[in-house]
């Protein structure tokens, strides 16, 4: 069988609190692990997508609506679904891992870490899709 959910595939989330969010793969575990038999994934995504900006609005509220909420998760890989998308943010540099999400204070940093990576690319006007709100 033809794996095609890779890191830096984009992704639906399907189901629990983040159901609808879109996502990136950062890491996969196709095989499952000894906590979780089945395949899964870690996914960063966007919790809260920006807000329109427009010209007449001022550089302050500018900044506030241009901010991005990210999440990390761990899920299965029946409750994501695969988009044509693919996105090339390096998550190495982070050190992205099962025990950084299970970890509440280490999440945090992870969060923060992927938050500026995510504002970093939509600033530069990369990836336009990933950062706009899922309409459906």
């Amino acid at each position: 069988m033809v794996k095609f959910l890779k890191q830096g595939k984009v992704v639906i989330v399907l189901n629990g609190r983040m159901a609808g969010k879109k996502g990136i793969i950062v890491k996969t575990f196709d095989d499952g692990t000894d906590g979780r038999k089945y395949g899964h994934a870690i996914v960063a995504g966007i919790d809260r997508a920006p807000l329109k900006v427009k010209k007449s609005m001022s550089e302050k509220k500018v900044q506030k609506r241009s901010r991005v909420k990210p999440f990390l998760k761990l899920v299965n890989f029946n409750h994501l679904m695969p988009t044509r998308y693919s996105v090339d943010v390096d998550f190495k540099p982070m050190g992205i891992s099962p025990e950084v999400v299970t970890n509440p204070s280490k999440r945090e940093e992870a969060r923060k870490a992927i938050k500026q990576a995510f504002q970093e690319r939509y600033t530069q006007g990369k990836n336009r899709w990933f950062f706009s709100k899922l309409r459906f």
